[in-house]
């Protein structure tokens, strides 16, 4: 009788489950597919009295008029060149830093990286006015590495390989250590390739920063059809004639495909790399 009720209850409590997760689905679900049905709509027909699903015609015209409204190949360009240089230095950056804060013995090793760490509480707001002044004094303003590398080097990547790399135990590098390798071979040979779901996931993270950052691209940048990304791209759809909603949907759809290739094509050493980074170190 006690099993039989136990087995009840775990039934009540996996059904339960399930539909506060489809719940959870359909809410989070719930915006994409509005945006969709937007984007297929002819203009005239986004807001209406009794708001439809689907409009009278399926208009897959609005994905190409979205490009020919404004320049959306070369914001596409301009964003993918800068979130792959910016997620390529922060993982270089974050992966050596974490690897001297984990492994290396220095002096004040661990009051340097808490105040480090201190840095991620210092909002990016508060550092746009002096961040500005730099990129004005070295020449950088309205330039690619304005756009890339002051928002290249932080705390979050480092403290996220650090944790992962004190999971490794340290007499994989004694064994190194023995063959000869110094601590730079055994950084490239030993723990980058075992750091694989932690660098996945600082990369996911990282690229998405990057591809939809829009405050900082609005200010350093001046010739937005030349140098402009997706964010600012997107903002061209808002005008003094009104906005055009349908375009724009078709282009904020068709600027989440890169984001979503990514996580799917990382996905294994991603799921495995949530995992492993939030363990304790030794």
């Amino acid at each position: 009788m006690t099993s039989e009720t136990n087995t009840a209850a775990r039934k009540v409590r996996s059904g339960v489950s399930h539909t506060l997760l489809i719940i959870v689905a359909i809410v989070f679900l719930g915006p994409l597919v509005y945006a969709v049905s937007t984007s297929l709509k002819p203009a005239d027909e986004v807001f209406t009295p009794a708001p439809h699903l689907f409009g009278s015609e399926i208009r897959w015209k609005n994905y190409a008029d979205a490009f020919t409204f404004a320049p959306f190949d070369r914001y596409f360009l301009n964003s993918l060149l800068v979130a792959v240089a910016g997620t390529l230095v922060v993982v270089v950056a974050s992966s050596m830093s974490a690897y001297a804060f984990a492994r290396l013995k220095f002096r004040g090793r661990e009051q340097l990286f808490v105040l480090f760490l201190g840095t991620l509480m210092v909002p990016q707001e508060v550092l746009i006015v002096p961040m500005y002044w730099l990129m004005q004094s070295l020449g950088w303003v309205d330039s690619y590495w304005a756009l890339i590398l002051p928002w290249a080097f932080t705390a979050f990547g480092t403290f996220l390989l650090r944790q992962f790399f004190l999971t490794v135990p340290a007499e994989l590098e004694e064994a190194a250590r023995v063959d000869g390798c110094g601590p730079f071979r055994s950084f490239l040979r030993i723990m980058l390739p075992l750091a694989r779901p932690a660098i996945a996931v600082l990369t996911v993270f990282t690229f998405i920063s990057f591809w939809g950052s829009f405050l900082w691209p609005l200010i350093i940048i001046n010739s937005v059809e030349d140098k402009g990304t997706v964010p600012l791209g997107l903002a061209q759809f808002v005008g003094q004639q009104g906005t055009q909603w349908n375009l724009m949907m078709a282009a904020s759809i068709m600027a989440m495909i890169p984001t979503v290739l990514l996580v799917v094509l990382l996905q294994k050493h991603l799921v495995r790399g949530l995992l492993v980074t939030g363990l304790g170190g030794r």
